[in-house]
């Protein structure tokens, strides 16, 4: 599998510039076409063995995205909150984080260590994701990193309370976020998605990959 990074092939990335929303740091086509395309294929075994489901929260409701996870961990949520769990909801253990995916945490953190979950969420046409905080780690210090794949998604931003002003950007397919120092507990969410915008995923939507130090 052929991986482009930041340093390894510079000129397969003559798009790709980091913007800075509120700390957020946001490569900006991060991935090339053809990297995006392999870390399809990395996935497609994970989803096979994993596939995703349509958690409940505690309020009763669902979620409108659908999710699944590889790693040691895999975030959860059901009537009784939220939090990490070792198992997939049918009972089995949660597949191996593909080794291309790790390759961009180490690529843009230069952490010895590795994430223990790597959160996969698919959006469909109508999936949003409301205003949160990822705050079920157990230490903050270590950045979130997040992966967009498929169709644009509108991030939005605000501060490490509720309420405010929020900023928004969109993201794109092949770009990567960020989420550490002073953004690492500031509250985002995806607002709606472009559906179709990209022609990656054959059946239109939007994979956001994050990467968490859980434990």
């Amino acid at each position: 599998m052929r991986f482009f990074a930041r340093g390894m092939v510079k000129n397969e990335i003559t798009a790709m510039s980091k913007l800075r929303l509120r700390g957020f740091e946001i490569h900006k086509s991060y991935l090339p076409q053809e990297a995006q395309r392999d870390l399809i294929d990395a996935l497609r075994p994970v989803l096979k063995a994993a596939p995703l489901f349509s958690p409940k929260v505690p309020g009763g409701g669902q979620m409108s995205v659908r999710m699944t996870s590889a790693g040691a961990f895999g975030w959860y949520s059901d009537a009784e909150g939220y939090r990490y769990a070792e198992k997939h909801p049918r009972g089995v253990e949660w597949p191996a984080i593909p080794a291309p995916i790790l390759a961009i945490w180490q690529d843009l953190t230069g952490l010895e260590r590795q994430p223990d979950c790597c959160l996969i969420n698919y959006y469909g046409e109508e999936a949003r994701m409301g205003l949160h905080q990822d705050k079920d780690e157990a230490d903050f210090s270590y950045p979130v990193v997040s992966v967009s794949l498929g169709d644009d998604g509108l991030l939005r931003v605000g501060g490490q309370s509720r309420g405010g002003r929020t900023d928004s950007v969109w993201l794109n397919s092949g770009d990567v976020v960020v989420m550490g120092g002073e953004a690492r507990l500031a509250y985002h969410g995806v607002d709606r998605i472009r559906f179709r915008s990209s022609r990656l995923l054959p059946k239109g939507g939007r994979l956001n990959l994050t990467l968490r130090v859980v434990t």
